[in-house]
């Protein structure tokens, strides 16, 4: 077949299949701090991938001068002063508020109605008899703050790192925060959201946080309900209207209170099949059979790509059958995980390592120890 096409009457550009939701991150593992230039245009190279609908970034090592207290983020839909109010007495009541103020922003950013955005340091005020370690009590907290008032999210919660969201293109949430005059970090995760079946506004973009948990993701979960309902028999509510909430109290859930190593949480969220697993060797057999069994309602159906990242650690993870794309690269000490080569190809043109990771294997990176054997490795 032969394409008959005027190139010089008849503007032409060839198709390209963005699969919504652009995602990258960067982390330099010296755990040496730097701007966010280069997650901004990194997914500004990837814009066909958003409508505008939602953009947000993680950023970790942002508050070196509280690193020691949870730095809430939190906003305030419609501006509401009341809400703002209860929050504040709420807060007050159960913690010590060492600073707050509003979250520095630029009012001529073009992002669409943006809510009041407050930060607060603090502190846990615990009674003996509540028997919570620290990161629990403040889960519980945000949970109490999420579901019982009106117009106020908590949509950041851990210490030394912060999220910025909104509505608009990321580059414009970006413009709005000031990120890439006011802060640095030693890990940028940025997000580009092409919302399909789940509303477009503020505490809806990506990415999602619980403590220093966060999650963006690129694809649509079809296991959402079930995956809240059993996410909920452990205190975790999802109150921000979009599927990809999950995956940051479930990554809470198994990584923090029970303490599996991503290698195993993988094999929850995308479990090989059972036809596969009867054909392992006995060990790897039982183990698999009692993951599946074990934690059924955490398997996440649908396609899906996320990028997971806390202190010291970043990984990227797809569907077994890679619906979703990501590309992993590295130069010198910064790692890159990414939707498309070209956007870590825009900030770092001359690779030492580029890849495709396996589907359902995660890609972990990990900040040197002192014997710099570890840093970057693919699950087998």
């Amino acid at each position: 077949m032969r394409l008959n096409i005027d190139f010089e009457s008849e503007r032409f550009v060839p198709e390209k299949d963005s699969q919504a939701c652009g995602l990258f991150g960067v982390m330099n593992i010296e755990g040496k701090r730097f701007g966010g230039e280069m997650a901004i245009k990194a997914i500004v190279n990837m814009k066909a991938r958003g409508n505008g609908l939602g953009g947000g970034y993680a950023v970790y090592g942002l508050y070196p001068d509280y690193k020691d207290y949870y730095a809430m983020h939190v906003m305030f839909q419609n501006r509401n002063l009341d809400a703002k109010a209860k929050v504040d007495e709420f807060l007050a009541k159960n913690f010590e508020i060492v600073f707050d103020e509003e979250i520095p922003n630029n009012p001529e950013a073009d992002v669409t109605d943006p809510p009041l955005v407050w930060r607060y340091f603090v502190a846990p005020k615990k009674r003996e008899d509540e028997g919570l370690s620290d990161d629990d009590y403040v889960v519980a907290k945000v949970m109490h703050i999420n579901t019982s008032i009106d117009d106020a999210y908590v949509f950041s919660s851990g210490k030394d790192m912060g999220v910025f969201k909104g509505v608009g293109f990321p580059e414009d949430v970006a413009d709005f925060f000031l990120l890439d005059e006011l802060y640095k970090g030693y890990i940028w995760v940025v997000h580009s959201r092409f919302p399909t079946n789940t509303p477009g506004w503020w505490g809806g973009a990506h990415p999602f946080n619980i403590l220093d948990w966060t999650v963006v993701h690129n694809g649509e979960i079809s296991s959402y309900g079930t995956n809240k309902r059993y996410l909920e028999m452990y205190g975790y509510y999802c109150t921000l209207f979009t599927d990809t909430e999950v995956m940051a109290y479930a990554v809470d859930l198994l990584m923090r209170k029970q303490k599996l190593p991503i290698e195993v949480v993988s094999k929850i969220f995308a479990a090989p099949m059972w036809d596969l697993i009867e054909h392992m060797d006995e060990k790897k057999k039982k183990l698999y059979s009692t993951l599946r069994m074990v934690y059924a309602p955490l398997l996440v159906n649908g396609p899906f790509t996320v990028i997971v990242a806390h202190h010291g650690e970043m990984f990227g993870i797809t569907d077994r059958i890679r619906l979703r794309p990501i590309t992993a690269g590295a130069k010198d000490d910064f790692v890159f995980l990414s939707s498309e080569e070209s956007a870590i190809r825009a900030v770092s043109p001359k690779l030492d390592l580029v890849w495709t990771p396996r589907g359902g294997e995660p890609v972990v990176v990990r900040l040197k120890k002192k014997d710099h054997l570890l840093s970057i490795r693919e699950s087998i």
